[in-house]
């Protein structure tokens, strides 16, 4: 049986110069090539350590939708043989790749110039996903959106929106249950309105679950919704369990200070608990999905995973294809203060 994938998000951290997209500010003219350029030198990170999932920053294509600078709305079509070129080595490489747009994506909003704006920006990260001629597990992921006061209002006008997209960003739109307004119940019903596939996300079923579904009919509801497409994929993290550096201003002195704080469990933890997530891996042994760590430590949480589970539960790490602990001590490597925030 083919190795199940673990990927991470957008942010190398082990090599703290190598970005994620060309920030550049807009008089600069920043472009997708040059994104571009810089997504190969990932490629080659993610080759030599071996992972084979990656979720691509939302930011790839700087300004292509912005409604004020209409110099950059082509990009996406003048890279069209640079992204053919890099979908192909994606392809060679077995790499899985995805998009998780930005939290102004909002499909389900009252306000039809917001849901216009969102529908050109995803539209605009599958036309990418297009041209690199790449597969069906190759999607964009989104949250149902705000709850208005009414969440089965939000539901309906997600699925009005939904309705009305192009052919073929339905074809790359998946949808998770969220953390704090939109839970597993919500999105298997929108599911089954309109058969967007759906993505189980562990942390945010223990944050927001207020039907009670059980986890592994969650679970099987949303991998179900895959079927005859593409391997599921599923979003894990641990809570973040730490105390948490927070400036607030003081009653007495009317001066801000750094205070210490519980941590919220609504967080992500920096890496992710290998017994916590090999006993999920176990529970549901019988199941087929890639996993993308959402671990605010990023790469550096993928190598420790895998080392941890050869020594804690090797049985877990031969369905990744993990048979070898990674050369990097990720004990030993530092990043600078502030790049976990």
């Amino acid at each position: 049986m083919e190795s199940l994938r673990l990927g991470f998000p957008v942010k190398v951290l082990q090599v703290p110069d190598l970005k994620s997209a060309d920030s550049r500010r807009w008089q600069n003219n920043p472009h997708l090539r040059v994104s571009l350029e810089y997504l190969e030198r990932i490629f080659d990170y993610l080759e030599a350590n071996g992972i084979n999932m990656y979720r691509m920053s939302s930011d790839l294509a700087p300004y292509a939708t912005h409604p004020d600078l209409p110099q950059f709305h082509k990009m996406v079509r003048e890279s069209d043989r640079e992204l053919r070129r890099i979908g192909e080595r994606a392809r060679s490489l077995g790499l899985r790749l995805s998009f998780h747009p930005s939290q102004y994506v909002v499909l389900n909003s009252p306000d039809a110039a917001l849901v216009g704006k969102s529908v050109w920006d995803i539209t605009t990260q599958a036309e990418i996903l297009d041209r690199m001629e790449l597969g069906p597990e190759a999607v964009l992921v989104i949250h149902v959106g705000g709850v208005y006061g009414d969440r089965p209002a939000g539901c309906e006008r997600w699925v009005r929106t939904w309705e009305a997209l192009p052919a073929h960003v339905r074809a790359r739109l998946v949808l998770e249950n969220d953390d704090v307004r939109y839970g597993p119940a919500d999105v298997i019903w929108i599911h089954e309105r309109t058969g967007v596939r759906l993505i189980f996300d562990y942390q945010h079923w223990w944050c927001f679950n207020p039907e009670g579904v059980p986890m592994a009919e969650a679970l099987d509801r949303m991998l179900s919704s895959w079927r005859g497409s593409a391997r599921p994929k599923i979003h894990f993290s641990s809570t973040r369990t730490e105390m948490r550096e927070v400036s607030r201003k003081n009653g007495k002195t009317g001066k801000s200070e750094n205070v210490l704080q519980p941590p919220l469990c609504t967080q992500h933890g920096d890496f992710a608990n290998v017994f916590e997530f090999c006993t999920f891996m176990r529970q549901h042994a019988g199941r087929t999905f890639d996993v993308m760590l959402e671990s605010k430590a990023k790469d550096l949480a993928v190598l420790r995973l895998r080392r941890d589970m050869l020594r804690f539960a090797p049985d877990v790490a031969a369905r990744f294809g993990i048979v070898d602990a990674t050369s990097n001590d990720v004990e030993e490597l530092c990043i600078p203060a502030g790049e976990l925030s």
